[in-house]
Protein backbone atom coordinates (compact mmCIF):
# COMPACT_ATOMS: atom_id res chain seq x y z
CA UNK A 1 0.00 0.00 0.00
CA UNK A 2 0.91 3.58 -0.85
CA UNK A 3 0.75 4.59 3.10
CA UNK A 4 3.85 1.79 3.43
CA UNK A 5 5.70 3.00 1.17
CA UNK A 6 5.72 6.65 1.86
CA UNK A 7 6.59 5.60 5.09
CA UNK A 8 9.82 3.56 4.26
CA UNK A 9 11.17 6.22 2.09
CA UNK A 10 11.25 8.49 4.76
CA UNK A 11 14.51 6.46 5.83
CA UNK A 12 16.82 8.05 3.33
CA UNK A 13 19.65 9.86 5.12
CA UNK A 14 17.76 13.47 5.85
CA UNK A 15 18.70 14.82 8.60
CA UNK A 16 15.77 15.85 11.51
CA UNK A 17 16.88 17.41 14.67
CA UNK A 18 14.53 17.47 17.81
CA UNK A 19 15.19 18.08 21.31
CA UNK A 20 19.08 18.09 20.73
CA UNK A 21 19.03 14.39 18.55
CA UNK A 22 19.46 13.63 15.38
CA UNK A 23 16.02 11.32 14.31
CA UNK A 24 16.89 8.16 12.12
CA UNK A 25 13.73 6.55 12.23
CA UNK A 26 10.59 8.60 11.82
CA UNK A 27 7.75 6.27 12.32
CA UNK A 28 9.00 4.95 15.61
CA UNK A 29 9.55 8.34 17.43
CA UNK A 30 6.86 9.77 19.44
CA UNK A 31 6.49 12.78 18.40
CA UNK A 32 5.81 11.66 14.70
CA UNK A 33 4.27 8.27 15.13
CA UNK A 34 0.77 9.75 15.54
CA UNK A 35 1.13 11.61 12.67
CA UNK A 36 2.96 9.94 10.00
CA UNK A 37 -0.52 7.11 10.92
CA UNK A 38 -2.93 9.78 9.84
CA UNK A 39 -0.52 10.20 6.62
CA UNK A 40 -0.55 6.80 5.74
CA UNK A 41 -4.01 6.16 6.04
CA UNK A 42 -4.55 9.34 4.01
CA UNK A 43 -2.40 7.69 1.32
CA UNK A 44 -3.82 4.77 1.58
CA UNK A 45 -7.05 6.00 0.38
CA UNK A 46 -5.39 5.98 -3.11
CA UNK A 47 -5.53 2.51 -3.56
CA UNK A 48 -9.18 1.90 -1.83
CA UNK A 49 -11.47 1.16 -4.47
CA UNK A 50 -14.19 2.82 -2.37
CA UNK A 51 -12.17 6.20 -1.99
CA UNK A 52 -9.76 6.38 -4.39
CA UNK A 53 -12.56 8.38 -6.90
CA UNK A 54 -12.96 10.82 -4.03
CA UNK A 55 -9.11 11.50 -3.30
CA UNK A 56 -7.33 11.02 -7.12
CA UNK A 57 -7.64 10.35 -10.72
CA UNK A 58 -6.36 7.99 -13.31
CA UNK A 59 -3.73 9.52 -15.03
CA UNK A 60 -3.85 8.60 -18.86
CA UNK A 61 -1.51 5.94 -19.79
CA UNK A 62 -1.56 4.65 -16.17
CA UNK A 63 -3.31 2.08 -14.13
CA UNK A 64 -2.55 3.91 -10.71
CA UNK A 65 -4.23 6.78 -9.69
CA UNK A 66 -3.31 10.28 -8.71
CA UNK A 67 -4.19 12.14 -6.08
CA UNK A 68 -6.34 15.19 -7.90
CA UNK A 69 -3.93 17.81 -6.58
CA UNK A 70 -2.19 16.80 -9.66
CA UNK A 71 -5.11 16.89 -11.83
CA UNK A 72 -4.83 20.27 -13.97
CA UNK A 73 -8.68 21.61 -14.22
CA UNK A 74 -9.77 22.15 -17.90
CA UNK A 75 -13.37 21.63 -17.28
CA UNK A 76 -15.72 22.40 -14.42
CA UNK A 77 -16.06 18.89 -14.08
CA UNK A 78 -12.11 18.38 -13.06
CA UNK A 79 -11.96 21.57 -10.83
CA UNK A 80 -15.19 19.99 -8.86
CA UNK A 81 -13.23 17.05 -8.63
CA UNK A 82 -9.91 18.57 -7.10
CA UNK A 83 -12.22 20.26 -4.32
CA UNK A 84 -13.51 17.07 -3.46
CA UNK A 85 -9.85 15.69 -2.94
CA UNK A 86 -9.35 18.51 -0.90
CA UNK A 87 -12.36 18.14 1.22
CA UNK A 88 -12.17 14.18 1.70
CA UNK A 89 -8.59 14.35 2.86
CA UNK A 90 -9.42 17.37 5.39
CA UNK A 91 -12.53 15.60 6.87
CA UNK A 92 -10.90 12.86 7.77
CA UNK A 93 -8.28 15.17 9.71
CA UNK A 94 -10.85 17.61 10.77
CA UNK A 95 -9.35 20.57 9.17
CA UNK A 96 -6.82 20.03 11.69
CA UNK A 97 -3.39 19.17 9.29
CA UNK A 98 -3.16 22.12 6.89
CA UNK A 99 -0.11 21.35 4.90
CA UNK A 100 -1.08 17.19 3.46
CA UNK A 101 1.34 17.89 0.60
CA UNK A 102 -1.79 19.05 -1.41
CA UNK A 103 -1.16 22.65 -0.88
CA UNK A 104 2.54 22.55 -2.39
CA UNK A 105 1.35 20.10 -5.07
CA UNK A 106 -0.50 22.70 -6.66
CA UNK A 107 1.51 25.10 -7.12
CA UNK A 108 3.88 22.36 -8.82
CA UNK A 109 0.42 21.60 -10.88
CA UNK A 110 -0.67 25.20 -11.50
CA UNK A 111 3.09 26.08 -12.66
CA UNK A 112 3.34 22.92 -14.90
CA UNK A 113 -0.18 24.05 -16.32
CA UNK A 114 1.08 27.64 -16.97
CA UNK A 115 4.58 25.65 -18.05
CA UNK A 116 4.24 27.69 -21.96
CA UNK A 117 3.57 31.15 -20.26
CA UNK A 118 6.27 31.06 -18.25
CA UNK A 119 8.83 29.27 -19.92
CA UNK A 120 8.53 32.94 -22.20
CA UNK A 121 9.87 34.03 -19.08
CA UNK A 122 12.70 31.68 -18.03
CA UNK A 123 13.11 29.40 -21.15
CA UNK A 124 13.86 25.85 -20.15
CA UNK A 125 11.67 26.07 -17.25
CA UNK A 126 8.34 24.00 -19.20
CA UNK A 127 11.16 21.02 -19.72
CA UNK A 128 12.26 21.05 -16.09
CA UNK A 129 8.80 21.69 -14.32
CA UNK A 130 7.46 19.10 -16.77
CA UNK A 131 9.66 16.58 -15.54
CA UNK A 132 9.51 17.19 -11.99
CA UNK A 133 5.72 17.34 -11.90
CA UNK A 134 5.72 13.89 -13.92
CA UNK A 135 7.76 12.54 -11.10
CA UNK A 136 5.65 13.99 -8.53
CA UNK A 137 2.79 13.11 -9.47
CA UNK A 138 3.85 9.37 -10.63
CA UNK A 139 5.20 8.65 -7.52
CA UNK A 140 3.37 10.23 -4.70
CA UNK A 141 5.83 12.62 -3.39
CA UNK A 142 4.76 14.78 -0.17
CA UNK A 143 6.44 18.31 -0.74
CA UNK A 144 5.87 21.03 1.43
CA UNK A 145 7.05 25.17 1.12
CA UNK A 146 9.31 26.89 2.83
CA UNK A 147 8.98 30.65 1.86
CA UNK A 148 9.65 32.78 4.62
CA UNK A 149 12.96 34.25 5.85
CA UNK A 150 14.02 33.55 9.27
CA UNK A 151 13.06 36.18 12.05
CA UNK A 152 15.96 38.06 12.56
CA UNK A 153 15.46 41.80 12.72
CA UNK A 154 12.32 42.95 10.79
CA UNK A 155 13.44 46.43 10.70
CA UNK A 156 16.35 45.69 8.48
CA UNK A 157 16.43 44.20 5.04
CA UNK A 158 19.10 42.78 2.52
CA UNK A 159 21.29 45.82 2.36
CA UNK A 160 22.31 45.00 5.91
CA UNK A 161 24.88 42.28 5.77
CA UNK A 162 23.71 40.91 8.84
CA UNK A 163 20.57 39.73 7.26
CA UNK A 164 21.44 39.13 3.85
CA UNK A 165 24.46 36.47 5.03
CA UNK A 166 22.08 34.77 6.87
CA UNK A 167 18.72 34.68 4.31
CA UNK A 168 19.07 31.88 1.61
CA UNK A 169 21.30 33.22 -0.93
CA UNK A 170 23.99 31.40 -3.49
CA UNK A 171 27.14 31.42 -2.78
CA UNK A 172 28.68 29.97 -5.92
CA UNK A 173 27.55 28.38 -8.97
CA UNK A 174 29.53 24.82 -10.39
CA UNK A 175 29.08 22.53 -13.70
CA UNK A 176 26.59 20.33 -11.38
CA UNK A 177 24.51 23.22 -9.67
CA UNK A 178 24.18 26.31 -7.40
CA UNK A 179 25.59 25.96 -3.83
CA UNK A 180 23.19 27.76 -1.10
CA UNK A 181 23.73 28.90 2.33
CA UNK A 182 21.32 30.45 4.97
CA UNK A 183 17.92 29.50 6.68
CA UNK A 184 14.32 29.27 5.84
CA UNK A 185 11.08 29.36 7.76
CA UNK A 186 8.23 27.91 8.74
CA UNK A 187 8.09 24.22 6.85
CA UNK A 188 5.02 22.26 7.99
CA UNK A 189 5.54 19.17 7.48
CA UNK A 190 9.53 18.98 6.77
CA UNK A 191 10.37 16.38 8.87
CA UNK A 192 8.36 13.74 6.46
CA UNK A 193 8.34 15.61 3.09
CA UNK A 194 10.60 14.38 0.08
CA UNK A 195 10.68 17.59 -1.59
CA UNK A 196 10.89 21.43 -0.14
CA UNK A 197 9.41 23.86 -2.81
CA UNK A 198 11.79 27.02 -2.30
CA UNK A 199 11.31 30.70 -3.12
CA UNK A 200 11.21 33.86 -1.62
CA UNK A 201 8.50 35.96 -0.02
CA UNK A 202 10.48 39.27 -0.13
CA UNK A 203 10.01 41.77 -2.83
CA UNK A 204 13.26 41.37 -4.30
CA UNK A 205 15.64 43.94 -6.05
CA UNK A 206 17.64 43.18 -9.09
CA UNK A 207 20.44 44.10 -7.15
CA UNK A 208 19.95 40.92 -4.63
CA UNK A 209 20.43 38.19 -7.76
CA UNK A 210 22.09 35.65 -4.98
CA UNK A 211 19.00 36.03 -3.15
CA UNK A 212 16.26 35.18 -6.47
CA UNK A 213 15.74 31.62 -7.09
CA UNK A 214 12.47 28.95 -6.74
CA UNK A 215 14.24 25.86 -6.09
CA UNK A 216 12.84 22.38 -5.52
CA UNK A 217 15.25 21.21 -2.69
CA UNK A 218 15.44 17.58 -1.44
CA UNK A 219 14.69 16.26 2.16
CA UNK A 220 17.79 14.89 2.12
CA UNK A 221 20.35 16.97 0.75
CA UNK A 222 23.74 16.99 1.87
CA UNK A 223 24.04 20.12 4.21
CA UNK A 224 20.47 20.66 5.24
CA UNK A 225 19.34 20.72 8.59
CA UNK A 226 15.82 19.92 9.45
CA UNK A 227 14.89 21.78 12.65
CA UNK A 228 11.88 20.91 14.35
CA UNK A 229 9.93 23.02 16.99
CA UNK A 230 8.68 21.45 20.36
CA UNK A 231 6.54 18.75 20.06
CA UNK A 232 3.42 18.59 20.55
CA UNK A 233 1.98 15.45 20.27
CA UNK A 234 0.94 12.91 22.73
CA UNK A 235 0.84 9.35 23.16
CA UNK A 236 -2.85 9.37 25.31
CA UNK A 237 -5.49 9.47 22.45
CA UNK A 238 -8.21 9.11 24.93
CA UNK A 239 -7.20 12.22 26.85
CA UNK A 240 -5.52 14.38 24.00
CA UNK A 241 -6.85 13.10 20.89
CA UNK A 242 -5.99 15.49 18.29
CA UNK A 243 -2.56 15.65 19.70
CA UNK A 244 -2.41 12.11 19.43
CA UNK A 245 -3.03 12.31 15.66
CA UNK A 246 -2.88 15.71 14.17
CA UNK A 247 0.81 17.45 15.60
CA UNK A 248 2.20 18.69 11.96
CA UNK A 249 5.70 20.05 12.74
CA UNK A 250 6.76 22.62 11.79
CA UNK A 251 10.39 23.22 11.06
CA UNK A 252 13.21 25.85 10.23
CA UNK A 253 15.76 24.92 7.38
CA UNK A 254 19.71 25.24 7.56
CA UNK A 255 21.11 25.26 4.33
CA UNK A 256 24.75 24.84 4.85
CA UNK A 257 26.26 25.00 1.64
CA UNK A 258 23.59 22.91 0.06
CA UNK A 259 24.25 21.80 -3.77
CA UNK A 260 21.28 22.24 -5.64
CA UNK A 261 21.20 20.28 -9.10
CA UNK A 262 20.30 22.38 -12.07
CA UNK A 263 17.75 20.11 -12.76
CA UNK A 264 15.95 21.53 -9.50
CA UNK A 265 16.67 25.50 -10.06
CA UNK A 266 13.28 26.29 -12.12
CA UNK A 267 14.84 30.29 -11.82
CA UNK A 268 17.55 32.12 -10.34
CA UNK A 269 19.43 35.36 -10.26
CA UNK A 270 16.84 37.56 -11.72
CA UNK A 271 13.75 39.19 -9.24
CA UNK A 272 11.65 40.48 -11.77
CA UNK A 273 10.88 36.94 -12.94
CA UNK A 274 11.11 35.53 -9.59
CA UNK A 275 8.43 37.84 -8.93
CA UNK A 276 6.51 36.90 -11.81
CA UNK A 277 6.27 33.48 -11.53
CA UNK A 278 5.56 34.39 -7.86
CA UNK A 279 2.71 36.29 -8.78
CA UNK A 280 1.40 33.87 -11.24
CA UNK A 281 -2.13 33.32 -10.72
CA UNK A 282 -2.89 30.12 -12.49
CA UNK A 283 -0.71 28.56 -9.67
CA UNK A 284 -1.85 31.01 -7.20
CA UNK A 285 -4.97 29.87 -7.71
CA UNK A 286 -4.76 26.16 -7.95
CA UNK A 287 -2.86 26.15 -4.05
CA UNK A 288 -5.29 28.62 -2.39
CA UNK A 289 -7.82 27.20 -3.38
CA UNK A 290 -6.91 23.94 -1.76
CA UNK A 291 -6.42 26.40 1.71
CA UNK A 292 -9.96 27.83 1.68
CA UNK A 293 -11.40 24.16 0.89
CA UNK A 294 -9.40 22.99 4.01
CA UNK A 295 -10.48 25.70 6.03
CA UNK A 296 -14.32 25.13 5.64
CA UNK A 297 -13.57 21.45 7.67
CA UNK A 298 -11.79 23.10 10.18
CA UNK A 299 -14.70 25.40 11.03
CA UNK A 300 -17.50 22.82 10.93
CA UNK A 301 -15.20 20.61 13.61
CA UNK A 302 -14.83 22.93 15.83
CA UNK A 303 -18.65 24.47 15.18
CA UNK A 304 -19.50 20.46 16.39
CA UNK A 305 -17.21 20.38 19.19
CA UNK A 306 -18.80 23.62 20.66
CA UNK A 307 -22.79 22.60 19.67
CA UNK A 308 -21.80 19.29 21.45
CA UNK A 309 -20.22 21.13 25.05
CA UNK A 310 -23.22 23.40 24.90
CA UNK A 311 -25.43 20.52 25.03
CA UNK A 312 -23.73 18.44 27.52
CA UNK A 313 -23.59 21.09 29.77
CA UNK A 314 -27.59 22.22 29.02
CA UNK A 315 -26.75 26.07 27.72
CA UNK A 316 -28.11 25.81 24.73
CA UNK A 317 -31.66 27.43 25.78
CA UNK A 318 -29.82 30.94 26.34
CA UNK A 319 -30.01 33.61 24.38
CA UNK A 320 -26.70 34.52 24.49
CA UNK A 321 -25.20 31.21 23.60
CA UNK A 322 -27.51 30.96 20.61
CA UNK A 323 -26.18 33.85 19.13
CA UNK A 324 -22.51 32.70 19.51
CA UNK A 325 -23.95 29.45 18.33
CA UNK A 326 -25.31 30.93 15.57
CA UNK A 327 -22.02 33.04 14.82
CA UNK A 328 -19.99 30.07 14.26
CA UNK A 329 -23.01 29.20 11.30
CA UNK A 330 -22.21 32.07 9.74
CA UNK A 331 -19.30 31.79 9.44
CA UNK A 332 -19.09 28.23 8.10
CA UNK A 333 -21.73 29.58 5.26
CA UNK A 334 -19.52 32.58 4.32
CA UNK A 335 -16.40 30.36 3.64
CA UNK A 336 -18.77 27.97 1.76
CA UNK A 337 -20.14 30.30 -0.26
CA UNK A 338 -16.59 31.72 -0.50
CA UNK A 339 -15.33 28.46 -2.24
CA UNK A 340 -18.69 27.70 -4.21
CA UNK A 341 -18.43 31.45 -5.78
CA UNK A 342 -14.90 31.19 -6.73
CA UNK A 343 -15.66 27.47 -8.71
CA UNK A 344 -18.97 28.81 -10.24
CA UNK A 345 -16.66 32.19 -11.60
CA UNK A 346 -13.82 30.27 -12.76
CA UNK A 347 -11.77 31.79 -15.67
CA UNK A 348 -10.10 30.12 -17.92
CA UNK A 349 -6.15 31.20 -18.27
CA UNK A 350 -4.33 31.69 -21.67
CA UNK A 351 -3.40 27.93 -21.24
CA UNK A 352 -7.23 26.77 -21.42
CA UNK A 353 -6.76 26.18 -17.53
CA UNK A 354 -10.11 26.36 -15.80
CA UNK A 355 -8.72 28.57 -12.22
CA UNK A 356 -11.32 29.33 -9.28
CA UNK A 357 -11.23 33.41 -8.89
CA UNK A 358 -8.96 34.78 -6.86
CA UNK A 359 -10.89 37.60 -5.57
CA UNK A 360 -13.04 35.16 -3.37
CA UNK A 361 -10.00 33.01 -2.48
CA UNK A 362 -8.42 36.31 -0.87
CA UNK A 363 -11.23 37.36 0.97
CA UNK A 364 -11.86 34.01 2.58
CA UNK A 365 -8.05 33.65 3.15
CA UNK A 366 -8.52 37.03 4.38
CA UNK A 367 -11.55 36.93 6.80
CA UNK A 368 -10.31 33.39 7.36
CA UNK A 369 -7.40 35.09 10.07
CA UNK A 370 -10.09 36.49 12.42
CA UNK A 371 -12.72 33.48 12.14
CA UNK A 372 -10.73 30.71 13.71
CA UNK A 373 -9.76 32.93 16.49
CA UNK A 374 -12.97 34.34 17.08
CA UNK A 375 -14.92 30.47 16.61
CA UNK A 376 -12.12 29.74 19.72
CA UNK A 377 -13.24 32.19 21.97
CA UNK A 378 -16.75 31.53 21.65
CA UNK A 379 -16.14 27.52 22.54
CA UNK A 380 -13.55 29.14 25.79
CA UNK A 381 -17.03 31.54 26.27
CA UNK A 382 -19.39 28.71 26.16
CA UNK A 383 -16.93 25.77 28.35
CA UNK A 384 -16.14 28.18 31.06
CA UNK A 385 -14.50 26.73 33.60
CA UNK A 386 -15.86 23.41 32.87
CA UNK A 387 -12.32 23.05 30.66
CA UNK A 388 -10.37 23.22 34.19
CA UNK A 389 -12.62 20.94 36.57
CA UNK A 390 -11.97 17.98 34.19
CA UNK A 391 -9.36 15.34 35.40
CA UNK A 392 -6.27 14.68 34.52
CA UNK A 393 -7.32 11.48 32.86
CA UNK A 394 -10.36 9.39 31.57
CA UNK A 395 -8.37 6.59 33.77
CA UNK A 396 -9.77 7.95 36.67
CA UNK A 397 -12.99 6.52 35.80
CA UNK A 398 -11.61 3.08 36.22
CA UNK A 399 -9.95 3.75 40.01
CA UNK A 400 -11.69 3.59 43.35
CA UNK A 401 -13.63 6.41 43.59
CA UNK A 402 -15.20 5.73 40.12
CA UNK A 403 -18.70 5.84 41.57
CA UNK A 404 -17.89 9.53 42.74
CA UNK A 405 -16.63 10.32 39.53
CA UNK A 406 -19.96 9.12 38.01
CA UNK A 407 -21.60 11.17 39.71
CA UNK A 408 -20.09 15.08 39.98
CA UNK A 409 -18.88 14.95 36.42
CA UNK A 410 -22.50 14.37 34.60
CA UNK A 411 -23.47 16.29 32.12
CA UNK A 412 -26.99 17.35 31.20
CA UNK A 413 -27.46 14.93 28.21
CA UNK A 414 -24.54 12.72 28.89
CA UNK A 415 -23.01 10.55 30.90
CA UNK A 416 -19.93 12.34 33.27
CA UNK A 417 -17.15 9.63 31.28
CA UNK A 418 -18.99 11.11 27.90
CA UNK A 419 -18.68 14.73 29.34
CA UNK A 420 -15.33 14.76 30.45
CA UNK A 421 -14.10 13.15 27.05
CA UNK A 422 -15.74 15.86 24.81
CA UNK A 423 -13.55 18.78 27.31
CA UNK A 424 -10.80 16.94 26.88
CA UNK A 425 -11.07 17.22 23.26
CA UNK A 426 -12.36 20.58 23.17
CA UNK A 427 -9.49 21.33 25.76
CA UNK A 428 -7.09 20.09 22.65
CA UNK A 429 -8.49 23.09 20.62
CA UNK A 430 -8.51 25.67 23.12
CA UNK A 431 -5.80 24.82 25.63
CA UNK A 432 -3.28 22.47 24.47
CA UNK A 433 0.20 23.47 23.15
CA UNK A 434 -1.41 22.02 19.65
CA UNK A 435 -4.32 23.99 20.29
CA UNK A 436 -2.34 27.51 20.62
CA UNK A 437 -0.17 26.82 17.81
CA UNK A 438 -3.48 26.29 15.80
CA UNK A 439 -4.58 29.60 16.76
CA UNK A 440 -1.27 31.31 16.15
CA UNK A 441 -1.36 29.36 12.64
CA UNK A 442 -4.20 30.32 11.64
CA UNK A 443 -3.83 33.94 11.86
CA UNK A 444 -0.59 34.07 10.16
CA UNK A 445 -0.40 31.36 7.90
CA UNK A 446 -1.76 33.24 4.39
CA UNK A 447 0.90 36.27 5.66
CA UNK A 448 0.56 39.35 7.74
CA UNK A 449 -2.92 39.93 7.43
CA UNK A 450 -2.78 43.37 7.11
CA UNK A 451 -0.55 43.39 4.20
CA UNK A 452 -3.55 40.84 3.29
CA UNK A 453 -6.25 43.01 2.99
CA UNK A 454 -4.01 45.65 1.69
CA UNK A 455 -2.93 44.07 -1.15
CA UNK A 456 -7.10 43.30 -1.97
CA UNK A 457 -7.36 46.61 -2.11
CA UNK A 458 -4.62 47.61 -3.77
CA UNK A 459 -5.73 44.90 -6.57
CA UNK A 460 -9.06 45.48 -6.96
CA UNK A 461 -10.85 47.35 -9.93
CA UNK A 462 -11.42 50.08 -7.53
CA UNK A 463 -13.08 52.06 -10.86
CA UNK A 464 -16.12 49.96 -10.92
CA UNK A 465 -17.22 50.71 -7.46
CA UNK A 466 -16.20 55.01 -7.72
CA UNK A 467 -17.71 55.46 -11.19
CA UNK A 468 -21.39 55.60 -10.48
CA UNK A 469 -20.37 57.47 -7.07
CA UNK A 470 -19.14 60.08 -9.50
CA UNK A 471 -22.13 59.58 -12.06
CA UNK A 472 -24.75 60.11 -9.12
CA UNK A 473 -22.69 63.17 -8.35
CA UNK A 474 -22.63 64.58 -12.07
CA UNK A 475 -26.48 63.58 -12.45
CA UNK A 476 -27.41 65.35 -9.46
CA UNK A 477 -25.32 68.35 -10.40
CA UNK A 478 -26.96 68.37 -13.93
CA UNK A 479 -30.19 68.10 -12.39
CA UNK A 480 -29.66 70.88 -9.69
CA UNK A 481 -28.64 73.05 -12.60
CA UNK A 482 -31.95 72.68 -14.74
CA UNK A 483 -34.09 73.24 -11.91
CA UNK A 484 -32.24 76.57 -11.29
CA UNK A 485 -30.94 75.44 -8.09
Amino acid sequence: MRGERFIKSLNDGRTVWLGGNNVTHLDTHPAFRGTLSTIRSLFDSLDDLRLREQVGYQVKGREAYAHSSFLVPYTPEQLAKRSQSFAFWSKQCNGMMSRLSDYARSFITGWYAARHELDRIEPGFAQKITTYYETARDNDLFLTTAIIDPQIDRSSGLDDNRIASRFLHVVRETSEGIVVRGAKMIATGAPYTHDFVIFSFLKLEQAHREHAHVLIVPANSTGLHIVCRQSYASDKAHDAPLSARYDEMDAVLFFDDVLIPWERVLMYGDADKVMALRANTTANALAFHQNVVRYVAKLEFITGVTFAVAEAIGVGGFLHIQEKLGELLTQIDTMKALVIASEAQAKYDENGVLAPELSYINTARNIGTKFYPRAVEILQQIGGGGFVQVPSSIEDFYGTISELMSEYFEGATVSAEKKVQLFKLAWDLVGSPLGSRHELYERFYAGDPVRGYANQYLTHDKESLTAPIWKLIKESAKRGAANGN
